[in-house]
């Protein structure tokens, strides 16, 4: 197991250089030995969801983003919190995946990084949760004050937070392995 995972990468916030962008950008710096990273840009050009569109073949912005879901060995989801809640073009993106599945079973490592950030990590834990995710409570991750430890050049700048993001990955690299060996070793189907 030699070759490199590739991790989806997707921002909560759709500001073009924000706490939670350097944040995602630093990690991919930091573990590009173990990881490639795509980082998804088109938070805010999916359509709002509609459950008269959720069918095949469904909006081509909705198509493009699944199919980036289902092609990564796990999500890296990193998000601010809105009005103590989870950012609506996150959510939305989230809605266009329910009916379809992409995150049953994927490994995600959950990120939030706000100010506070404890509502809105709750509730989107609660909605990857719901829809399968392999989520762990050592791949999850509240950064409160982010701006006091994330600079615009996406440098970390506080140590105990580059220590949390340090096991988180080592938590969703330990996710991808047991995966992959489950699906090494699943057992044969009964036959009757």
């Amino acid at each position: 197991m030699n070759s490199k995972k590739n991790i989806l990468a997707i921002c909560g916030s759709t500001r073009k250089n924000s706490s939670n962008l350097n944040l995602i950008r630093f990690i991919a710096r930091q573990y590009a030995d173990i990881f490639n990273f795509v980082i998804f840009e088109g938070l805010a050009d999916l359509p709002h969801f509609n459950p008269e569109l959720d069918n095949e073949p469904g909006p081509q912005a909705v198509n493009d983003f699944r199919s980036l879901i289902k092609a990564a060995d796990a999500v890296l989801i990193c998000t601010p919190e809105y009005a103590i809640g989870v950012p609506g073009a996150l959510k939305n993106a989230i809605d266009w995946t329910v009916a379809s599945m992409e995150f049953s079973k994927k490994p995600v490592l959950l990120i939030t990084a706000s100010t506070s950030g404890h509502y809105a990590h709750q509730s989107l834990l609660g909605t990857l949760l719901i829809i399968e995710s392999r989520i762990t409570e050592e791949s999850q991750l509240l950064i409160s004050s982010v701006r006091t430890k994330v600079n615009a050049q996406a440098e970390i700048t506080d140590q105990l937070t580059l220590e949390k993001i340090g096991k988180a990955i080592s938590a969703l690299e330990d996710m991808i392995k047991d995966q992959e060996y489950a699906m090494i070793y699943l057992p044969p189907p009964l036959l009757n």
